[in-house]
């Protein structure tokens, strides 16, 4: 059952405080020590005391930043921690499988809404709200959380694309000291104060890189251009110029050394901002070129000099204002400057122009009251269009293509809540907004949750909260509002008095809560109870400043300036110029400042709404800026304000993450593979194979049961996760099944992406396994054929390499055969006279009287034809020792003898050629002509008996008697 409860027990009465002070007791006295808790929902109790000491002890630990659930405190140090921000440091975050289990820091949240666009089923898009005071580091962590986006979300994957992301990269990044240079200024409370409100939107394509930025801003405080608070500087640009500049730059702008100026205050006092090459470099890298920024500076320099001038009242009301003192001086120098004509500059200042109809025109000067608010008007006009520009300037160079984009990271990044002495239209317009964020913040987290929660029927206790919708509806209710009175009294036709305004705002709202009155102020004023406290408005110039008027005759003296960059600014528009002169019954309603600015609101609301939300809470521990310093009371008032005692208590006991059911099941239907494994008993069976998608349609009594099984594996999970040491970590995991919707915390959701992880990583170990299986076995397959065809093809590689010896062979020996004939008729032609039987009429040698057969028969061969008998007697095989020498012998018809004294040689090397008909005397030369056969002198291995190389018969030289005696 539902009940409403007030802190962190539901118990009332003496009993229940003294309860209360027992813990508390017990907390502040523990042993673990404060420093150490990083998440404030461990404190318990939950109160103020123990928030605000658990903060201090972090702050003198040097550890600023701590979890609140689902808020990120950011205490501002107040010095430069270095090694805090470093790269290394934001890849470590990065690179982390569980960012939450590292220290807190807004690398932390950064790399959350990072992750969160790129898991998500359908991405959605992210937004970081940073609120606090003004002076509590806004400015400082959005700029570290730009750096971060730069570093993480840029990894390209080719060197091309690397030129491009390290470019976007600069870009985005040298869009802050511009900006920062044109928008911030030093406050009472802050150096570097942001006077106007910005939405970085950073753009992220399908693979989460970033692609581009682009830059929204609301409400600058160009009243600051001519007007400072006591104590306060004018914007940092102004102050840049004017130290930074160099000697021929001083002299092109006439700001010479030492110059004094009305609207730049407090010039000696130096700042870290007050770096101008910075800011040029900045420019530079954002396309804005050297004569371009000459020309902006150039500007600057004019309105500077357009400050230092003074009007004195007229004796006259009929003559216009005279100058004081150097005014003449400081005209012609601002005229020069702005390139406008001097004379007409002048005039418009004093004079101003009344129309009455369409043709009647009449000429009035002004008081010394209203030239000073014509001058201010020409410098907050040229001021305001010329940041204007310089936002679409950088849009247009940071800026992606709308199709090459799907999600982004919002940075919401506005001023603080403001009390000072003097509080006017700036400072109510800006506590508007902040009470807008808180409102949202409240209705998404605070309100939003705990109904929701009862919705979905789980058991809950709610929790108090201070609602700021009170002061909304004094603000912007309808139909009678604060903002709604000023913009009645813009569109009335008569003067407005201060006092007549603060009547009417205590008459028509008396009865909200959120209105009260100074009763000792001297000056008209009434006070409103923002939720950060009570902030005194004063209503002196609330009405002129709401309607902030332009003369047309301001418009048109600007648009007669030859200064490219004024030309640009105020194009000559003749539709704009005709509006300008409507009659009096066509006249639009006047578009006011809080119309404009009320719009806008609702604009980046809209915006807000349509994201997921993360918040970073910046607190300041003191006012004075002071390191090591940690006021109880003011840190105390902002915790209160902001309602981070409540966020607590709600985050401690609720659920930050919730999934509707069907999207539940689709993401972590994988992890009923480790309820089949870890549990064997019954569970729901599987569902079909192919059926991956689920619609939001399906039936309840479908889901139940897959949900019940995925639920029933975070025990596993839970006792998998935890440390060996640490038994706490084994806990149940807090989850919840609502009616349309699953409730878990942060670790939980860590618990089941971890597990599907580890199911994702084993289906693709097993996917691997079977392909390498596969892969192998085909390849083993493509081996054994690969061999198969290489042997056929070695095979019919060798029989076609002997088909092709066995046919030379075949044309070898024909030839051969054919040349060996012709020869041999050749010499049987030739050679006459052969006794054929001379052989059996020599003696033999008794040695050889037994003769093989074969010798028998080769003998009888070579006495038939005895040229041929040369051939074997020389030939480089054949017949060896004697058998050589009979056929020499018989060849010859030599007579029996010794065969010592017979001599036969060769004539290789000797000229001419001696027949074979001689008879042999002496040495005996054979030569014949080289065979006309192209193979005649090649011929494979002889057979035995065989007849070769006709062409190479020479007798030798050697005398057959020369012979060693040893051989046969």
């Amino acid at each position: 059952m539902l009940h409403q409860v007030h802190g962190h027990s539901s118990g009332s009465g003496a009993q229940g405080g003294e309860s209360l002070r027992e813990d508390l007791r017990e907390f502040l006295s523990g042993e673990a020590p404060l420093h150490q808790l990083d998440d404030l929902t461990k404190v318990n109790p939950v109160t103020p005391e123990t928030v605000l000491r658990c903060l201090q002890a972090r702050y003198a630990a040097d550890t600023f930043y701590t979890n609140a659930g689902c808020t990120l405190v950011a205490l501002n140090p107040f010095k430069a921690v270095p090694q805090l921000y470093s790269p290394a440091l934001m890849r470590e975050y990065h690179a982390a499988p569980q960012p939450r289990k590292l220290k807190p820091h807004i690398f932390t949240v950064g790399e959350q809404t990072y992750r969160n666009v790129k898991s998500l089923i359908e991405p959605v898009n992210q937004s970081i709200i940073v609120s606090g005071e003004s002076g509590a580091g806004k400015t400082w962590t959005s700029r570290c959380l730009m750096k971060f986006y730069a570093v993480v979300a840029a990894s390209p994957t080719s060197w091309e694309s690397h030129r491009i992301a390290e470019r976007i990269e600069q870009r985005i990044l040298n869009s802050n000291p511009v900006m920062e240079a044109f928008g911030n200024a030093c406050t009472l409370r802050n150096n570097n104060s942001s006077r106007f409100g910005k939405f970085i939107q950073l753009q992220l394509n399908r693979a989460q890189q970033m692609t581009g930025a682009a830059v929204q801003t609301y409400l600058l405080e160009k009243t600051r251009v001519a007007c400072q608070a006591s104590s306060e500087r004018n914007f940092h640009i102004f102050y840049q110029i004017c130290k930074g500049a160099g000697t021929d730059e001083r002299l092109q702008w006439h700001l010479p050394e030492g110059a004094a100026f009305s609207w730049l205050p407090n010039p000696d006092r130096t700042l870290e901002e007050d770096c101008f090459e910075v800011t040029r470099e900045a420019m530079l890298h954002l396309g804005i070129d050297t004569p371009t920024q000459n020309n902006i500076f150039q500007v600057l320099a004019g309105l500077l000099h357009l400050g230092n001038i003074r009007f004195a009242d007229s004796e006259d009301e009929a003559q216009p204002c005279q100058l004081m003192g150097d005014a003449k001086c400081s005209i012609r120098t601002s005229a020069s400057l702005l390139q406008l004509p001097e004379d007409p500059l002048l005039e418009t200042l004093r004079i101003r122009t009344i129309r009455a109809g369409r043709q009647q025109v009449f000429r009035k000067p002004c008081s010394r009251a209203e030239c000073d608010i014509r001058r201010d008007c020409v410098a907050k006009l040229v001021y305001a269009r010329l940041f204007d520009w310089l936002v679409s300037v950088i849009n247009s160079s940071i800026c992606a293509d709308p199709d090459s984009w799907t999600t982004f990271i919002g940075l919401l990044d506005v001023y603080g809540f403001e009390s000072f002495p003097n509080n006017s239209l700036e400072q109510l317009c800006i506590n508007y907004a902040n009470e807008k964020l808180q409102q949202h913040f409240v209705t998404h987290y605070l309100r939003a949750q705990q109904e929701e929660y009862a919705v979905e029927g789980l058991e809950w206790s709610f929790v108090n909260y201070q609602d700021n919708q009170p002061c909304l509806d004094l603000l912007e209710g309808s139909p009678i509002s604060i903002c709604s009175l000023i913009n009645e009294e813009c569109r009335l036709n008569r003067p407005s008095s201060a006092a007549q305004l603060q009547t009417r705002i205590e008459s028509a709202l008396a009865g909200s809560p959120c209105l009260g009155h100074n009763k000792l102020s001297r000056e008209p004023s009434f006070i409103v109870v923002h939720y950060a406290g009570p902030v005194q408005y004063h209503t002196a110039g609330l009405v002129e400043k709401n309607k902030d008027p332009v003369p047309p005759e301001l418009t048109r003296l600007l648009q007669q300036s030859q200064d490219p960059l004024l030309k640009v600014l105020f194009p000559a528009d003749p539709e704009e110029k005709a509006q300008e002169e409507p009659s009096g019954q066509s006249r639009a309603p006047v578009l006011t400042v809080v119309s404009k600015f009320k719009a806008s609101l609702e604009q980046l609301l809209q915006v807000l709404h349509s994201t997921t939300p993360h918040y970073i809470r910046c607190i300041k521990p003191n006012s004075q800026g002071q390191a090591h310093t940690f006021l109880q009371e003011e840190v105390l008032s902002q915790l209160e304000a902001c309602g981070l005692v409540e966020t607590i208590h709600i985050s401690a006991a609720g659920f930050p993450v919730r999934i509707p059911h069907w999207n539940f099941v689709e993401r972590y239907e994988l992890l009923r593979r480790l309820r089949a494994r870890t549990s064997p008993g019954p569970h729901s069976p599987l569902p079909a194979e192919g059926r991956s998608e689920w619609s939001p349609c399906t039936e309840a009594a479908t889901l139940q049961p897959l949900l019940q099984d995925i639920l029933h594996t975070l025990p596993a999970l839970t006792q998998a996760a935890a440390a060996p040491d640490d038994p706490a970590e084994a806990s149940a995991a807090p989850v919840h099944c609502g009616r349309t919707k699953v409730f878990m915390t942060d670790s939980t959701l860590e618990l089941l992406e971890h597990g599907r992880a580890q199911v994702l990583e084993q289906c693709a170990r097993r996917i691997q396994g079977s392909w390498r299986r596969h892969w192998y076995r085909k390849q083993g397959r493509r081996r054994r054929a690969a061999v198969l065809i290489q042997a056929a093809i070695r095979s019919w590689l060798a029989r076609k390499h002997v088909r092709r010896l066995h046919a030379a062979a075949t044309v070898i020996g024909r030839a051969w055969r054919r040349w060996r004939i012709g020869m041999a008729f050749l010499a049987s032609k030739e050679l006459d006279g052969v006794e054929e039987n001379h052989l059996s009429q020599v003696p033999l040698p008794t040695g050889s009287l037994l003769l093989p057969q074969t010798q028998t028969s080769l003998l009888a061969a070579v006495i038939r034809l005895w040229p041929l008998g040369l051939v074997l007697a020389n030939a480089a095989v054949g017949v060896r020792g004697f058998q050589r020498k009979l056929v020499v012998w018989a060849c010859l018809q030599l007579p029996t003898g010794s065969p010592s004294s017979y001599t036969v040689q060769t004539a290789q090397g000797q000229a001419g050629v001696t027949s074979i008909r001689a008879l042999p005397q002496g040495s005996i030369k054979f030569h014949c002509r080289k065979s006309p056969l192209p193979y005649a002198d090649i011929c494979p291995e002889p057979l035995p008996y065989s007849v070769t190389g006709f062409n190479q018969i020479l007798l030798e030289r050697d005398s057959l008697g020369h012979r060693p005696k040893g051989s046969p």
